[in-house]
């Protein structure tokens, strides 16, 4: 991924990227990857890859930034 890496919403410690997860859009019924982050204090939020302006969200597996 060649974006920036974002500030954790949380602790404002910079996140690492955790790869994607491939996931069905409930707006709109595609299934789109979203790009999985994880900070030093083991916040981990995801973003729909697509839709990279939209505020992360709280992963509700925090085991996929293991």
């Amino acid at each position: 991924m060649t974006e920036e890496a974002p500030a954790c919403p949380e602790c404002s410690q910079p996140m690492r990227f955790g790869g994607f997860v491939l996931c069905k859009r409930e707006d709109d019924g595609r299934r789109t990857c979203r790009a999985l982050w994880r900070c030093a204090g083991r916040h981990v939020w995801w973003g729909w890859a697509d839709r990279p302006d939209e505020p992360l969200e709280v992963c509700p597996f925090p085991k996929l930034g293991l």
